[in-house]
């Protein structure tokens, strides 16, 4: 018997449930996956490539008619009509480097200092930027945030924080400057009635 590593195609959002059928049917596939600290589906980790399994398979010895009537299979990655296989070292080498991400905390955004992000919390929304990297996503981060019209240090968890849009530097730059202090004291110029500030 030659087994050797293949990549299957399957049905969108089916992943989970494609390489259940495989390993339940007794077939050796391999779905990379990673931890996640935000999480989708109730599930704490996420694929790393999305609509693919890897299968060690014979075909040979091996009936690929009853595999591709398994749920959530569509079929073989192909290219110009032939199925390439993939060798063992090259599976092998994704394995250590799906093992190594897990143990640096798993699949999650590291913020960079200087990076423009958005805080979000809540019905609370500003724009900042990342003073220092987080260490983890249970950590806090230390950003400068724009807030009432100033920048004001703050930490912040890992999880309010977002990329920025593609928008947000425009939008910085046209929001209009503050006119009060705060209860309706001016800041410059005439008030609301023409009235000069004292």
């Amino acid at each position: 018997m030659t087994l050797r590593w293949y990549v299957v195609r399957t049905k969108p959002q089916c992943d989970y449930q494609a390489a259940e059928s495989l390993e339940n049917d007794g077939f050796e596939a391999f779905f990379p996956r990673c931890k996640t600290p935000k999480s989708r589906l109730s599930r704490s980790d996420t694929p790393l490539f999305p609509g693919y399994l890897f299968l060690r398979f014979d075909f040979a010895n091996q009936d690929w008619s009853r595999l591709k009537a398994m749920p959530g299979i569509l079929g073989w990655v192909r290219f110009n009509g032939e199925v390439p296989s993939i060798p063992d070292d090259v599976v092998a080498d994704i394995a250590n480097r799906v093992d190594a991400m897990h143990e640096s905390g798993g699949l999650w955004t590291r913020f960079k200092p200087g990076q423009r992000v958005r805080v979000v919390s809540g019905n609370f929304e500003s724009l900042a930027e990342v003073l220092e990297e987080p260490k983890s996503p249970q950590s806090r981060v230390r950003v400068l945030l724009e807030l009432m019209g100033q920048m004001v240090s703050a930490q912040v968890p890992w999880h309010s924080l977002q990329p920025s849009r593609p928008d947000d530097g425009d939008r910085a730059a046209h929001r209009r400057p503050r006119g009060t202090r705060g209860k309706g004291r001016w800041i410059r110029g005439p008030g609301p009635h023409g009235v000069p500030d004292a």
